[in-house]
């Protein structure tokens, strides 16, 4: 029996509704048929540019031609998919092709070791694992006879995931973590930049960030030699796209230093250019540098990397067998589709022009909070943007008109609407995604 798709785009909400709380958005995606920027919906027969990129994972949108026109690249990409082998234990040369390309284009220096596995979540509770480990037995050195030293400090308006560990993370909407077992770990304030950056806004942002320093200092005194990390995202997406100065990034670098703790940068949804940088933590400069970052999303392929201070304990996670690992180890189908990727990142420059549409699109917003006093907190590093909206009720229906007027739109926070537009995205659709905007807000009153 030939293979053969027999629902139509009409049905496929009731027919995943039999069996799942199919509650997306109102349409149904054509993987054929969605080009470039821009999604086909084929429920409705219409075309939607997108600033969703699928909750930021889309790095170079649909179909993209060096893609779908490589026939090695294709076939390459179909023999994994077919076989999906557990690349843990099994080694191909598509695998080693992928760590090959990954580590001259992405890799830093200061962060040698690589884990891969499937899922953001499962990347960050990898991330821990491996400190957890780290400073149990950085504490067995100091004479503790017993195990100690698995508490991660963390922050307020954080989205870490919603696996084991990472539930004691998370804290944006109640309903993504409430009755599940959590570890009460010690979480202090977020002290988020607000714009414009004026004399008077960056004075109460250093009494946030003096704050919440002043917490992780009582976080230690309390929890002595019990806390094995600091874990941030170098921007809190899901909680409200919240920046942080460089200055503070600093500070966490010398209280985890100070403390014997390792620095955690989450950057499932930041990392992979969208920031004009494969990394955002590159942004805030070498004082600020990670012990350990956890990635996903645009990269395909979700896991960690970690740096020379993991070496300190020479029984660590990366040199002993069975202590972090998974059947798969990363879907091999998805690290063949990532190295072409990372290829055409480069070949094509994006990193330059991410940077440069970034600004074109900060601009617009600014512009379009000049006109809409509705709009305001225009912030973003490249294409990572956003912007407030007074109530969640007015963040909910800019959503839906957008919608409604051929574009989606992603909230985050409580108000907040952000973008997360494809790598290659250009100055016309940019343009066009302004004026969509524009007509929605004059539509809203």
């Amino acid at each position: 029996m030939m293979y053969q798709i027999t629902v139509a785009p009409r049905d496929v909400h009731h027919t995943l509704s039999n069996h799942i709380l199919a509650d997306g958005y109102d349409m149904t995606f054509d993987i054929e048929r969605s080009q470039g920027v821009t999604i086909y919906d084929s429920r409705y027969q219409r075309e939607l540019l997108d600033f969703f990129t699928c909750f930021a994972s889309v790095p170079l949108g649909y179909n993209h031609p060096k893609m779908t026109a490589d026939s090695a690249f294709m076939d390459s990409l179909l023999r994994a998919a077919i076989t999906n082998p557990s690349n843990s234990d099994v080694y191909t040369v598509e695998y080693a092709q992928f760590v090959k390309t990954f580590a001259r284009i992405a890799i830093p220096d200061y962060l040698p070791h690589a884990f891969f596995v499937s899922g953001g979540a499962l990347a960050v509770e990898n991330a821990l694992k491996a400190a957890m480990d780290w400073k149990v037995q950085k504490n067995f050195k100091k004479g503790y006879s017993y195990e100690k030293g698995t508490k991660v400090l963390h922050f307020e308006q954080a989205f870490h995931g919603r696996s084991g560990y990472t539930l004691s993370l998370t804290n944006t909407l109640p309903n993504k973590t409430k009755w599940f077992a959590k570890f009460d770990w010690p979480r202090v304030s977020s002290p988020m930049r607000v714009f414009p950056e004026t004399t008077e806004n960056v004075a109460a942002t250093r009494g946030r960030e003096q704050q919440t320093i002043k917490q992780i200092k009582q976080a230690f005194t309390d929890n002595k030699d019990d806390i094995c990390a600091i874990i941030i995202e170098p921007i809190q997406a899901e909680g409200g796209d919240n920046h942080f100065r460089t200055e503070f990034m600093e500070q966490l670098r010398i209280l985890a230093d100070e403390n014997e703790a390792l620095l955690v940068y989450d950057e499932v949804q930041t990392g992979v250019g969208l920031t004009g940088k494969f990394w955002c933590h590159e942004h805030f400069g070498e004082r600020a540098r990670p012990d350990i970052i956890a990635f996903g999303k645009k990269m395909q392929v979700c896991g960690i990397l970690a740096g020379k201070r993991i070496d300190e304990i020479d029984t660590n996670v990366f040199s002993v067998p069975s202590r972090i690992n998974s059947t798969w180890g990363g879907s091999l189908a998805d690290m063949v589709r990532a190295t072409k990727i990372l290829e055409i990142i480069e070949d094509d420059q994006l990193l330059a022009k991410v940077a440069e549409m970034g600004e074109h699109m900060q601009q617009h917003l600014r512009n379009l909070s000049s006109r809409y006093e509705t709009i305001s907190n225009i912030r973003g590093l490249g294409l990572l943007c956003a912007f407030d909206l007074p109530t969640p009720e007015l963040r909910d229906t800019f959503i839906a008109k957008g919608l409604a007027n051929g574009a989606l739109f992603l909230g985050c926070g409580s108000h907040t609407i952000r973008f997360r537009p494809a790598l290659i995205i250009d100055q016309a659709a940019i343009d066009k995604g302004m004026d969509i905007i524009a007509r929605v807000m004059d539509g809203l009153g």
